[in-house]
């Protein structure tokens, strides 16, 4: 699919957000007063300015509070749902840390569970699409959730754990991408299925379908240079996971901790952005991209 920079903004920065936001829920790291305030502001910045950016790839932002009304059927309303929920709840556990230095653990637990809830729905928007089989895994909702407590625990300074969760997010990454690159051949999938003619015999296209471009082709058929996708996993790999966990494994230090948080941000961003441009959506069969 073509990767439109709001959604990979979004899925980034509402990832990290929402993670962080769990382990303040769970009291890490244990503070009040204006530290708190200043944790959750980050927590904040992050979860609402994701869900901002999400709305711009709407074809009709202004209708987007219609989506809350499919919550039995949409796992896009069921995101909607669960990320409000979890900024109301995490806001009064908030202004009990940073008011009253009371920490209401009960909102903290219920504000955390929505919080990963929140990463588990959006991971699914995509899971449950069959005509991306490399999405249509179980591996893509433990990779959403692996990278948002990863990065939960980066940006909440919880280094012991932060550390294997890095580790774990990593061998997720990977197996992700051993797996995703056999997805669309081990899906069954071709032309004569995507055209309903398969049980005619072989098919196999005269000529194009359009002179053209249209939407089908702008919005779900993106080709990615096999050699140009390599190096960018290897730079997502990179900053996402290796430079981090060896900042952290160094003697401690505010000045390496934010360069191991910008360069996590880095590297998710570029994993994301391969994440949609190696969508290989099955409707490339019929114009023979694929």
């Amino acid at each position: 699919m073509h990767p439109a920079p709001s959604v990979i903004i979004f899925t980034t920065l509402s990832g990290l957000g929402f993670g962080l936001l769990f382990f303040l829920g769970l009291g890490m790291p244990d503070v009040s007063g204006w530290v708190a305030f200043v944790f959750f502001v980050i927590a904040y910045g992050l979860s609402v300015g994701g869900l901002m950016a999400s709305t711009f790839h709407l074809g009709h932002p202004e209708r987007a509070l219609k989506a809350f009304t499919q919550w039995r059927s949409s796992w896009l309303s069921r995101e909607g749902w669960c990320a409000v929920i979890a900024l109301l709840v995490m806001g009064l556990y908030a202004i009990g840390l940073v008011f009253f230095g009371q920490r209401w653990g009960l909102f903290g637990l219920i504000g955390a569970g929505f919080a990963l809830a929140t990463v588990f729905t959006t991971s699914m928007i995509y899971t449950q699409l069959k005509t991306i089989p490399r999405w249509n895994m179980k591996l893509t909702p433990a990779m959403f959730l692996s990278f948002s407590l990863a990065g939960g625990a980066l940006l909440a300074g919880q280094t012991s754990l932060a550390v294997p969760l890095l580790l774990a997010a990593a061998f997720v990454q990977a197996f992700y991408w051993w797996l995703g690159d056999k997805a669309f051949a081990t899906s069954g999938t071709d032309l004569g299925t995507a055209t309903g003619l398969g049980a005619r015999g072989a098919v196999r296209a005269f000529e194009p379908p359009h002179t053209g471009t249209n939407y089908l082709l702008r919005e779900f058929v993106f080709v990615v240079g096999r050699k140009h996708a390599e190096k960018l996993r290897i730079i997502a790999f990179v900053l996402a996971f290796m430079v981090p966990v060896l900042l952290l494994v160094l003697p401690f230090s505010h000045f390496f901790a934010a360069l191991a948080v910008l360069s996590h941000l880095a590297g998710v961003a570029v994993s994301r952005w391969l994440f949609f441009a190696q969508a290989e959506h099955v409707v490339g069969l019929y114009y023979g991209k694929r």
